[in-house]
């Protein structure tokens, strides 16, 4: 359980700040509405149209797509740091892991997911 302790102090006390600031906001700001502040704000320029238009699919699988090569891009790092103690079957194992990205990626290519229509 002492090993945890520095753990456990740090997680209270990001806890105690993020309540103390959201806590401390709500007292300290003034509460002054009005048509102009509760409109909604688009670059300057006044909303135009219905705010719950659809968006594209593709606009959603892009982002998720990014995501998903983000995500496994960050496996490169612990890999780049331990790269010397897992010798050669650390290497073989990560050109298998970045082919299969490849294979990912020129199926991405060829279904044209990456395009916008």
């Amino acid at each position: 359980m002492r090993e945890y302790l520095p753990v456990l102090m740090f997680l209270a006390v990001a806890i105690a700040f993020a309540a103390g600031t959201i806590g401390l906001s709500s007292i300290i700001v003034p509460r002054r509405s009005n048509a102009r502040k509760m409109s909604a704000y688009e670059c300057g320029v006044e909303p135009v149209g219905n705010a719950r238009a659809r968006f594209s699919v593709k606009f959603y699988l892009v982002a998720v797509l990014f995501i998903l090569f983000d995500i496994e891009a960050v496996f490169l790092y612990p890999w780049a740091v331990t790269f010397r103690q897992l010798g050669l079957v650390g290497l073989i194992e990560m050109m298998v892991f970045i082919v299969i990205l490849l294979i990912g990626y020129l199926y991405l290519l060829k279904k044209r997911a990456l395009e916008w229509d």
